[in-house]
C-alpha cells in the first residue's frame, strides 16, 4: 500500500515516506516539526488515545462483569471471582513485557493495528459464555487470560507516541494518551452497565437473565427480578473494535528512523513477531497462575506465594524473549541494556506506586464496593457472618466509575505540572497523599466491615478513595515526565513499556491481596500495606531525584 504522503525532514526539499513508512523523523527541529512533525504526531496520537481505550475497557471490563455475574447468581464463589481480575491482571502486565519492544521491532502502525484488532476475540468470547450460566470457570478464565492482551497494549501504544513528539512536548503528549486511555476503565464501568439494561443487538445478541439481586447503572438502581443482557459487555466493544483497527492501518504510521525501526518487516512478518512474543507472555502467565491458583480454580494447588510468582513470570518472560534467534535477539539485546541503567529500576518502583495503584484499585473497585457494603455483616452464634445483603447498601456501578475517571482524567494535568515545576517534585507531594488516603480509607473499611449497616461509613471510604485515584492520576504524568527527562531518547521508548509493565502487575496484586483479605475479614490489613510502600517510594523518589547533590536532582 503505498500514497503519497512527505515528510520534509529539516524545513528544506520534502522527502517521499513509503506509504504509511516514515524515514526520516526530527521532532527537536523547530522547523521539521512546524511544517510536519506536528500534523503527523497528531494525527498518531488522536488514533493512538481510542485505541488504548478499548484496550482498558476490554482488559478491566471484569471487574463489572463480575459484579453483575454476583447479581445474576452465577454459581461461583466471591474468591472465584477475584481470580478473574488476577488473572487479566496478570496477563495484562506480563504482555506489556513484550510489548515494551513491539515498536522497535515490528512499527507503530503496524502494532498498533494488529493488538487492537486481536482485542475483538476475548471480546467476541465474553459476549458468547456470558450468555449461559452454565459455563464453566475454566472458559471465563482462558477469555481473562486473552483480555490480557488489551493490559499489553499500553507499552507499545506509549512507546510508540514518545518517538513522534519533542522531549519538551513529550509530558503533555504522553499524559494525553495515557491519561484518556485510561479513561477506557471509566468508559467501560459507565457504558456497560447500560449496554446491559437492553438488547442492544436484537435477536443477534442472545436472550436476558434476571436479576436475583439490585443491580445499578449511572442513573440509578436496577431493581431484582429486571431484565438484563450481561452478554452486551463483551458484544459492544466491536461496535468500536473494527472501525479502529481500520483506523490504525489507514492512519497510523512506521517510522524507519535509525534511532526508531530500521529494519521492520513487512506487515505480515510484523504480526507474525508480535503473535509470537505474545504467545511466549501468555505462556508464562498462565504457568504463574497455575502455581498460584488453588485446584478449585483450575490451578495446582501448590499454593506459591505471590510475590514469587510473580518474579518467575517476569523473569522467565524476559529470558525467553531473549532466546528469540535471528534479528529479534540482536534488536532485543540492544534494548535489554536499558537493565544495565539502575534508573530502569528506580523508576519502576515509583511508576508502580503511582499506575499500579491506580490499574490494581481501577480493578477491584467496584466488586469491593459490592462486597464490604452491599452486604451486612452480622454477629449469629458469635460468629461474623458477611452473606445477607444489605438493602441500603449502595450500587457498585452506580459509583465505582467515579474514582478511575478522575485518576485518567487529572493524569493530563499532571504532566502538564510537570513540565512546568519539575516530575520528581509533584510525584513527591502525590505520594504523600496517597499515604494519608490510604490510611484513612483502611480505617473506614475496616469499620464499615464490622457493621450491620456499613452503608453509614460509605461516604467518607468514597471521598477519600477518590483522593487517592486522583493523586495516582496526577502521580502517573508526573513519572513520566520524569522518565523523558532521565533517560536518552533511545532508552526512553522501551523504559516507557518495561515500567509500565511492571505497575501494571498491580491490576493482578490488589485484587488479589484485596480478595484474600476480604477473606479473611480484615480488608483494612491490604490498605496499611500499600500505605507502606508508599512510604518506601518516598524516600526513593528523594533520594534519587530530589537531594540537591543527586545524579538528576529534580528533573
Amino acid at each position: 500500500m503505498t500514497d503519497s504522503r512527505t515528510v520534509d525532514p529539516v524545513g528544506g526539499s520534502p522527502g517521499k515516506s513509503s506509504g504509511a513508512d516514515i524515514h526520516t523523523w526530527d521532532p527537536e527541529n523547530a522547523s521539521f516539526w512546524d511544517a510536519e512533525g506536528k500534523r503527523v504526531a497528531n494525527r498518531n496520537l488522536w488514533i493512538s488515545i481510542p485505541s488504548l481505550l478499548c484496550g482498558f475497557a476490554v482488559w478491566l471490563y471484569w471487574g463489572v462483569i463480575t459484579v453483575q455475574m454476583l447479581n445474576l447468581g452465577f454459581p461461583f464463589e466471591k474468591s472465584e471471582l477475584f481470580t478473574l481480575m488476577a488473572i487479566a491482571g496478570l496477563t495484562g502486565a506480563t504482555l506489556r513485557i513484550p510489548s515494551s519492544f513491539f515498536i522497535r521491532l515490528c512499527g507503530g502502525r503496524n502494532t498498533i493495528f494488529f493488538t487492537t484488532a486481536l482485542l475483538m476475540i476475548p471480546a467476541f468470547g465474553a459476549g458468547i459464555a456470558l450468555q449461559n450460566q452454565n459455563t464453566p470457570l475454566w472458559v471465563f478464565q482462558v477469555l481473562a487470560l486473552l483480555s490480557g492482551i488489551g493490559g499489553g497494549n499500553f507499552a507499545s501504544s506509549m512507546s510508540n507516541i514518545s518517538f513522534f513528539f519533542p522531549r519538551k512536548q513529550q509530558g503533555l503528549a504522553l499524559g494525553l494518551n495515557a491519561g484518556l486511555g485510561n479513561f477506557g476503565v471509566t468508559t467501560m464501568q459507565i457504558l456497560v452497565p447500560l449496554a446491559m439494561t437492553f438488547g442492544l443487538f436484537g435477536a443477534m445478541g442472545g436472550e436476558s437473565m434476571v436479576l436475583q439481586n439490585t443491580s445499578g447503572t449511572l442513573i440509578g438502581k436496577i431493581p431484582a427480578g429486571s431484565e438484563t443482557y450481561i452478554q452486551n459487555a463483551g458484544f459492544v466493544w466491536l461496535l468500536f473494535l473494527i472501525p479502529l483497527a481500520f483506523l490504525g492501518w489507514f492512519g497510523m504510521n512506521n517510522l524507519r528512523t535509525t534511532d526508531v525501526s530500521p529494519e521492520i518487516p513487512g506487515a505480515l512478518g510484523s504480526f507474525s513477531i508480535v503473535s509470537f512474543m505474545l504467545l511466549i507472555g501468555f505462556g508464562t502467565a498462565a504457568f504463574g497462575l497455575w502455581l498460584l491458583l488453588p485446584e478449585s480454580a483450575n490451578g495446582s494447588g501448590f499454593g506459591v506465594p505471590k510475590e514469587i510468582v510473580l518474579v518467575l513470570v517476569v523473569a522467565s518472560t524476559v529470558f525467553l524473549l531473549k532466546q528469540i534467534p535471528g534479528q529479534i535477539k540482536g534488536n532485543l539485546s540492544r534494548q535489554y541494556q536499558i537493565f544495565g541503567n539502575r534508573h530502569t529500576w528506580v523508576m519502576s518502583v515509583i511508576y508502580t506506586m503511582t499506575f499500579g495503584s491506580f490499574i490494581g484499585f481501577a480493578a477491584s473497585f467496584p466488586l469491593s464496593i459490592k462486597v464490604i457494603f452491599g452486604y451486612q455483616h452480622l454477629m449469629v452464634d458469635g460468629v461474623m457472618t458477611h452473606d445477607t445483603a444489605n438493602p441500603n447498601g449502595p450500587s457498585a456501578l452506580m459509583y465505582a466509575w467515579m474514582g478511575p475517571f478522575i485518576g485518567a482524567l487529572i493524569r493530563p494535568l499532571g504532566g502538564w505540572v510537570s513540565d512546568k515545576l519539575g516530575g520528581a517534585l509533584v510525584t513527591q507531594v502525590c505520594s504523600v497523599v496517597m499515604i494519608g488516603s490510604a490510611l484513612g480509607v483502611a480505617y473506614y473499611m475496616k469499620a464499615a466491615y464490622n457493621s450491620a449497616t456499613p452503608e453509614e461509613y460509605f461516604v467518607p471510604f468514597f471521598a477519600l478513595f477518590l483522593l487517592l485515584f486522583a493523586a495516582t492520576g496526577i502521580g502517573n504524568g508526573s513519572t513520566f515526565r520524569t522518565i523523558a527527562m532521565v533517560f536518552p531518547k533511545e532508552q526512553a521508548g522501551p523504559v516507557l513499556g518495561w515500567t509500565s509493565a511492571v505497575a501494571a502487575y498491580g491490576a493482578f496484586y490488589i485484587p488479589k491481596v484485596l480478595g484474600e483479605q476480604i477473606k479473611a475479614t480484615t480488608p483494612e490489613v491490604a490498605l496499611i500495606g500499600f500505605a507502606a510502600f508508599y512510604g518506601v517510594c518516598v524516600f526513593v523518589n528523594w533520594w534519587f531525584y530530589l537531594r540537591k547533590d543527586g545524579e538528576f536532582y529534580n528533573p
